[in-house]
């Protein structure tokens, strides 16, 4: 738990003036609300870091979503520019695309998308939909990854989805410390404290995982689990996902192989 989560807020609003000062001080920071905690105290943080005429609020739900009244509470709360961009045409089309090619149905032996590739999918094509956000925007825009440390260490995201990003205000905080930011900021209890769910697999996230996320940071801090079966569950999570916080790997030519 921080111990100071006033002084943080300060140090991590800071941080952001001082990455838009050297990567790009008339850009705007360009987010995507899914309504939930993590996107709804990243865009706060932003907003009170640059203005809020700063800050894009990008609401993108897949065809319907149950929960967009909480997206458009967050950016009426901090008055900060929005639109809403409903990806179901590009998402249906990119299906199409999948599922109708003959030649991808020989190599993958699939009539359809696979479970992983139907998750997934969506969460890529909104970070693309930010970047290009991002690129019509009068000055440019810098798009804002709203992952958690918690989140991180057991790799639950999309890699190029919302996992990719320009700069990171959340990345070094864990799941309860992130709350305790959006308490201070003095956002609406209920997206603070909103029962956490990915949006995509019909699933809260720690009834995917297998375990809260409050034993998850316990874990992470202490290295302490009571339950032998969900530390060997978090510890295999850990390992096969680490290749989503890695930089990509690249061969290096030896140098004394050039002439």
């Amino acid at each position: 738990m921080l111990r100071d989560p006033m002084k943080t807020k300060e140090e991590i609003v800071s941080w952001i003036r001082n990455y838009f000062e050297e990567n790009g001080s008339t850009c705007k920071a360009v987010i995507g609300i899914s309504g939930g905690k993590d996107s709804s105290i990243a865009a706060a943080l932003c907003a009170e870091a640059l203005g809020r005429e700063r800050v894009i609020g990008v609401l993108m739900p897949n065809g319907v979503q149950s929960d967009i009244s909480d997206s458009e509470k967050l950016v009426e709360f901090l008055q900060i520019p929005h639109v809403e961009l409903n990806i179901a045409a590009a998402f249906h089309g990119m299906e199409s695309m999948l599922t109708e090619s003959e030649e991808l149905k020989a190599i993958t032996g699939l009539e359809d998308l696979s479970r992983d590739a139907r998750i997934n999918l969506p969460p890529r094509l909104r970070m693309a939909t930010l970047y290009a956000v991002g690129q019509m925007v009068p000055g440019g825009g810098r798009v804002v990854n709203t992952c958690n440390a918690s989140e991180d260490y057991v790799g639950y995201s999309t890699k190029y989805g919302d996992a990719a990003g320009d700069f990171s205000p959340l990345s070094h905080l864990l799941v309860h410390e992130v709350r305790q930011i959006g308490d201070v900021l003095g956002l609406p209890k209920d997206l603070v404290h909103k029962v956490p769910s990915d949006g995509l697999s019909g699933q809260g996230d720690e009834e995917k995982l297998g375990f809260t996320y409050a034993v998850l940071d316990e874990y992470v801090l202490t290295g302490t689990c009571a339950d032998p079966d969900v530390r060997a569950r978090i510890d295999r999570l850990h390992r096969i996902n680490l290749h989503k916080l890695k930089p990509m790997p690249s061969f290096e030519v030896d140098s004394s192989m050039r002439a």
